[in-house]
Parts: C-alpha cells; sequence; structure tokens
C-alpha cells in the first residue's frame, strides 16, 4: 500500500511496511527459489546465489535493465530510489522482476549522506538491517583486505627482527625485502575516517610490527571488493 512520504519520515514508513513483509519461508514460494537456497536470518533471507545459478544455468536469461551512476535530485531520488520505483512499476504491470541492489556503506551512511535504501514509497525495507550490515558482506571484504596487511607487515616485522638463517629455520620461507615506501596497499574500514587517512604504524617496540608510513581506506573501494564485482563462480 502506498504511504503518504510528505507526512511521513522514510524510517516511518519503513517501520508501518515492514508490518507486511514476508518471512523467509513465504520468500521461497514468492521467488520460486528452492528451501535450500534460502538462508534464513532473522526475518531477512541471504540467498545461496551459486546454487541459485547453477541450477539455471541452463535456463533463458531474462532482460537486464541497469540503473547506473546519475546525479541525485535536491531531494535525493538518484540510483535507488530510481531502481525501486522502477520494479515496482514493472510489478505492478504483472512482470516477474526483482533487483540487486548494493549494500550501503557506513561512511556516508552515519555522515551526513545517509543510507541509500531509496526513499518515499520506493523504499527498500527492512531499512534499518539493510543500512547497517545487512548480510555481513561488507564486513567480509574488510577482514579478507585487513588479513592481507597483517600477513604483509608481519613478514616486514619478521624479516627486520631475524637475519637469513633465522628466518630460514624458524618459517622455511625465504627474504622478500619489500620496500615499505612502494607499499600502496593500505587498511579499510566501513567508516568516514579522515584522521586515519594516512597514519605511522609499528610504533611500538620490536614485537609491535614494522615501523612505516601506512593509510586507511573505506571498505567499499577496497581492491577485494573490486574483484567481488566481477567475479562470476567461486573458482574466479
Amino acid at each position: 500500500m502506498p504511504y503518504d512520504a510528505t507526512k511521513m519520515q522514510d524510517w516511518q514508513i519503513s517501520e508501518a511496511a515492514e508490518e507486511n513483509m514476508p518471512t523467509p519461508e513465504q520468500w521461497v514460494d514468492k521467488l520460486g527459489l528452492q528451501k535450500d537456497e534460502v538462508l534464513a536470518m532473522g526475518r531477512l533471507s541471504k540467498l545461496d546465489f551459486l546454487k541459485i545459478i547453477n541450477r539455471l544455468k541452463d535456463k533463458p536469461d531474462g532482460k537486464y535493465i541497469e540503473v547506473t551512476a546519475i546525479t541525485p535530485t535536491p531531494l535525493g531520488e538518484g540510483k535507488s530510489t530510481t531502481c525501486l520505483g522502477l520494479i515496482e512499476g514493472l510489478g505492478m504491470r504483472g512482470k516477474n522482476v526483482g533487483a540487486a541492489l548494493r549494500q550501503p556503506s557506513g561512511g556516508p551512511t552515519m555522515n551526513v549522506k545517509g543510507t541509500a535504501a531509496g526513499g518515499g514509497n520506493s523504499l527498500l525495507i527492512p531499512m534499518t538491517e539493510f543500512s547497517l550490515g545487512l548480510t555481513g558482506d561488507i564486513n567480509d571484504i574488510m577482514n579478507a583486505h585487513n588479513l592481507a596487511m597483517v600477513a604483509m607487515t608481519a613478514r616486514m616485522q619478521h624479516e627486520r627482527n631475524y637475519n637469513d638463517e633465522q628466518l630460514q629455520r624458524l618459517t622455511g620461507m625465504r627474504r622478500l625485502d619489500i620496500d615499505p615506501t612502494r607499499v600502496e596497499l593500505g587498511w579499510i574500514m566501513d567508516f568516514c575516517a579522515q584522521a586515519m587517512r594516512n597514519i605511522i604504524i609499528g610504533i611500538g617496540g620490536r614485537t609491535d610490527g614494522f615501523t612505516m608510513q601506512s593509510k586507511f581506506g573505506i571498505a567499499v573501494g577496497s581492491e577485494c571488493m573490486a574483484i567481488l564485482a566481477v567475479i562470476r563462480d567461486l573458482a574466479d
């Protein structure tokens, strides 16, 4: 049902609409999926896309519409609002339609811009869960990216602390001699933390890492996120 967006805030519309939100079990029937392809996460559902794609690999493709980068109006009608309005309109015309929206970054969500859940009657619900982590994909990206940084800086620390003979005996690894001034990879977090953009790490003792200039970026700008955006399957 439509809500009066001139009198209700987005969060109020979301709360009202959530009362009629389908359960994970109902989504199985609505989307024509198998039970093991829908993973219940509280009142949300996470789809096992690899299973779904594999099951439907011999089916003909549907039509695909891409809502790409646009300049939002002063009232905020941008990609998400346009996309949600589009699928609502197609659904009203009897089309079997769905959308894939990117998860909001915590940086803009907690900043001036706010979340990216659409607005008014073109709103993705439940708005709170969608805006605050959803199924944890961005957190997984952070862990994967920062693990690479942990591995690299630990290697640099050990190469500084041990000579070639000790390094070979203790780890079985050869020296890489990574140049700290040429390391472009930094750390990531899901917030706009300007004070962390350029930092010095490893300023404790010899067991506290390798002293070097480093940086923080936002999670959704990670190289790991770029890889996730273009891969087609688990092998990729």
